[in-house]
């Protein structure tokens, strides 16, 4: 028997959840069925595609490969059939983008803006989130078509393009004794008065164990929901933070604070979608958008752009 678009879909759902029984209860379905999906697979392509553990499965090679392609042909089809339906029902488009909200102050106003101008039949919505693990689960679950995230490993069946390469500084108000310094080592680091993202965050939480490994345990006098808090509570004399190089620049422009590099402590940040083959209209645009504005970067001290928007 030929394999089914079902099959395919339960296989994806299998490999992002790790389990078979984690996958039946995100389906409502029973265990034994997803099984023989899987079994249905197999058979196809002659060799086995996952290993049953204790824990759950994992993919073997040949799993590595299907779980790809799966992931690249199913967002292609459901991209195909969006636009089906935008057409059937005289729909213009629309673009959801999650992504953290200091994102779009720092990396993505001006392009918004631009697409807005020149697409003005299309909806653009941003939907808040805290982590790029949610942000890949907004992709899995079709609530968003883009993200912009801090690079991770992404989970089978999404794409990452990294932009840009960003340095991290320590910012402190502009009185402090510690903006004399020219660079900071991580672990010179231990007597400020931390304040901090959630740990949940993906950047706080690296930075908190980069942190830990070079002996560093600075006190964490506050934990804010981003970047802009953590500048304004700077300002007021509260503590110390630690930000990427672009949200710096716009925090050292208004006068009351300074920001020094730490040495070794970088981030890439980058797009991230189901499949970039297949994005909509609407997303290749603000996309193409985004590219033609990456020159302004190329001058901001701390970034390198790597370019794969």
């Amino acid at each position: 028997m030929k394999p089914t678009l079902e099959d395919l879909r339960v296989y994806s759902v299998v490999c992002e959840t790790g389990s078979l029984s984690a996958a039946a209860r995100e389906l409502g379905c029973t265990q034994p069925a997803v099984s023989q999906h899987v079994r249905h697979l197999e058979a196809e392509v002659g060799a086995p595609l996952l290993e049953r553990g204790r824990k759950g499965v994992t993919l073997t090679q040949a799993g590595e490969v299907l779980a790809r392609t799966a992931g690249e042909s199913l967002g292609a089809l459901d991209g195909g059939l969006r636009e089906v339906r935008r057409l059937r029902e005289g729909e213009t488009g629309s673009l959801t983008i999650a992504t953290g909200g200091t994102t779009v102050r720092h990396f993505l106003r001006d392009s918004a803006r631009t697409f807005l101008r020149e697409h003005p039949e299309v909806t653009l919505h941003f939907e808040p989130v805290s982590s790029s693990t949610v942000c890949f689960e907004r992709l899995r679950a079709h609530r968003a078509e883009l993200t912009f995230v801090t690079c991770l490993d992404p989970p089978a069946g999404l794409q990452q393009r990294p932009v840009f390469e960003m340095q991290s500084m320590l910012i402190v108000p502009a009185d402090d004794p510690r903006a004399k310094r020219r660079r900071f080592e991580l672990g010179q680091l231990g007597d400020i008065r931390y304040i901090s993202l959630p740990e949940s965050t993906t950047s706080a939480g690296q930075i908190r164990r980069l942190l830990a490994q070079q002996g560093a345990s600075p006190e964490v006098v506050a934990t804010v929901d981003d970047f802009d808090t953590a500048h304004l509570f700077v300002e007021l004399g509260l503590g110390h933070s630690i930000v990427p190089a672009v949200h710096a620049r716009s925090f050292v422009r208004e006068g009351r604070v300074r920001a020094i590099p730490i040495r070794g402590l970088a981030f890439r940040v980058g797009w991230a979608a189901r499949s970039f083959e297949s994005l909509s209209p609407p997303a290749r645009a603000f996309l193409a958008g985004f590219r033609s504005s990456l020159g302004q970067w190329r001058s901001v001290a701390g970034v390198r752009v790597l370019g794969g928007a």
